[in-house]
């Protein structure tokens, strides 16, 4: 007798499967609330992380303004600024003046070069009366500039020129050696970038010295002419100046630029073959905004496109 159990199963079959298909369906509920939620905290933690990202930037942003100089401080770097301005427009008044093509290139970048160092003192010195480079190179009258009087001399002939180029250049030397070693850190930037473009001024204006005294009696003649046109107002440079000796640490005493100057510039025009001028100084005043009849003409025509379109962007 056959007692196998033929009780029907598909119910329970049946049931079975769905128990099955509910604990799957469970499960993966389960594991999308798991993803949904991990998902959801990441979220929180980029936009968390990025909030701060955006703050830490906007507080560096804030630590990192240009610096402002003191009152004091940016009349100092306003003179030298106006010293590298001055120098830099009578330099690009030689493109295509000069005696070689290549000395049209040079003067060029030299006077490119200064008036870098002009930008550089011009910005920081109107930091502290809210003024822009342009708002000082453009919009200030002859007696608000305070460059000394020997950068704003007519540029004369190549002789001329050659000789101011000299004097301005050795000048420049010893100066922004020692202000690079100023407590202010903006100037001793500026200087310290500056120096190693005068090097190469230095000896561009002591090659051309000594090519045209040694030259032909016609080239003798007028670079011995240029030296004594530019001399008198040498002795300006150096002047003490009571308003830079209370910046101790910080500006540069223009006495203590003489023993420098005088050790390499007479050396440079004797080895030339040419004398040392004696002559008496000018009276100079270009730092209290006193100035030789030469500045204003060359003022006028270095701001008219300023003046005359003030705001213009191109």
């Amino acid at each position: 007798m056959d007692y196998t159990d033929t009780t029907d199963t598909t119910d329970t079959t049946d049931a079975g499967r769905a128990g099955e298909a509910a604990q799957a369906s469970g499960a993966a509920q389960a594991s999308g609330a798991a993803q949904a939620s991990e998902a959801a905290q990441a979220s929180g933690t980029a936009q968390t992380s990025g909030g701060a990202q955006a703050s830490g930037a906007a507080q560096t942003s804030e630590s990192s303004e240009a610096p402002k100089a003191s009152e004091s401080v940016a009349e100092y770097a306003l003179g030298l600024g106006d010293d590298a301005l001055v120098l830099a427009q009578r330099l690009g008044e030689w493109i295509t003046r000069a005696p070689e093509l290549e000395e049209d290139v040079a003067l060029g970048n030299i006077g490119l070069d200064l008036l870098g160092h002009a930008r550089g003192f011009l910005t920081y010195s109107g930091s502290a009366w809210g003024k822009s480079e342009d708002d000082l190179a453009y919009f200030r009258d002859e007696s608000e500039y305070r460059c000394n009087q020997l950068f704003e001399q007519p540029r004369g002939d190549f002789a001329h020129t050659i000789a101011r180029q000299l004097i301005a250049s050795v000048y420049f030397d010893a100066l922004y050696r020692r202000l690079s070693e100023s407590s202010d850190a903006t100037l001793a930037a500026i200087a310290a970038k500056a120096v190693k473009e005068v090097d190469y001024h230095v000896d561009h204006s002591v090659q051309w010295v000594r090519r045209l005294g040694l030259g032909t009696e016609e080239s003798h003649e007028r670079m011995q002419r240029g030296l004594n046109a530019m001399w008198p107002f040498v002795d300006e440079l150096f002047r003490p100046d009571p308003r830079v000796n209370e910046l101790t640490g910080i500006a540069v005493p223009p006495e203590l630029l003489r023993e420098s100057f005088d050790l390499t510039v007479p050396v440079v025009i004797r080895e030339s073959g040419l004398e040392v001028p004696e002559l008496p100084a000018a009276q100079g005043g270009g730092r209290r905004g006193v100035h030789s009849e030469a500045l204003g003409p060359m003022l006028a025509e270095m701001q008219v496109l300023a003046r005359s379109h003030p705001g213009a962007t191109w």
